[in-house]
């Protein structure tokens, strides 16, 4: 920022101590004054013509929000680094597309999104107060505000062609961590997403209660078939080849469509 700090054209907002990611994103909002608002994660690089992307797509009133394209800047430093890149592609080019076809990407990633600045301001004092579990929230800042800008009546996009490198866990510890963050604040989200689901195509309906329920019915299978380990002294092998199989399917699914034999180990990361 030293670089920048005489620079007419930035406006940095020195805040007296580490407030968090909302209530720093809230001030910043309030001082803006543009049509549009970019949000960029410290550790993030952008392609050069990201912006300009994001901002065509924005040229529709009815979107609130756009979110460019992840990828890992740290791709080959770890195996993990390697499956989270990965992870993200799947994440952009299969969830957050298919979403994007009816205008409600339920989740607008922090790293790299553009909001609306009228429709940000109509939507701060919901954004600011939300609590969960009788305290103030500090953490799914993106899931919810994305949620708020649906339920205003604004479309969410995805623009596969802004994309942006951001650094990702390189050890188990910290994925973990993160995982966990989102995981809470999908399920917590859940619950404000259905009630505008109604109004949205069903398709959405089945990726939200897909994305919930799946991965509490492989945690009860996986609990099943140590239960049956266990007791009856044999494995469950059905479950694992069913298990074992639709991960083969994804992951040769994926390879496919991104042209990159690389997916088929990602299987590893099941």
């Amino acid at each position: 920022s030293r670089g920048y700090a005489g620079d007419p054209r930035f406006n940095f907002i020195a805040l007296p101590k580490n407030v968090g990611k909302r209530k720093a994103q809230i001030a910043a909002i309030r001082r803006s004054c543009g049509d549009l608002v970019l949000n960029v994660d410290s550790d993030t690089i952008l392609a050069p013509d990201v912006i300009t992307r994001l901002a065509l797509k924005m040229q529709d009133q009815a979107v609130g929000a756009a979110m460019g394209q992840l990828a890992a800047s740290n791709r080959s430093e770890t195996w993990l680094t390697r499956l989270i890149d990965m992870e993200y592609w799947l994440a952009c080019n299969e969830e957050r597309a298919a979403q994007a076809r009816f205008g409600a990407v339920m989740c607008c990633c922090g790293p790299c999104a553009m909001y609306r600045r009228s429709a940000l301001v109509s939507l701060l004092d919901q954004y600011e107060t939300q609590r969960f579990r009788g305290k103030p929230s500090d953490f799914g800042e993106d899931r919810h505000l994305t949620i708020l800008m649906l339920k205003a009546g604004f479309r969410t996009e995805y623009v596969p062609e802004a994309v942006a490198a951001t650094v990702v866990p390189n050890s188990m510890g910290p994925y973990l961590r993160q995982q966990l963050r989102w995981a809470r604040s999908t399920f917590r989200d859940t619950l404000l997403a259905f009630q505008l689901l109604r109004g949205l195509n069903i398709y959405l309906t089945l990726d939200v209660i897909g994305q919930n329920i799946g991965p509490l019915l492989l945690s009860l299978s996986i609990l099943a078939g140590l239960a049956q380990l266990v007791t009856t002294g044999t494995a469950p092998w059905t479950a694992c080849l069913m298990i074992a199989a639709m991960t083969i399917v994804r992951c040769s699914v994926a390879a496919f469509r991104a042209r990159q034999l690389r997916f088929l180990g990602f299987s590893l990361h099941t």
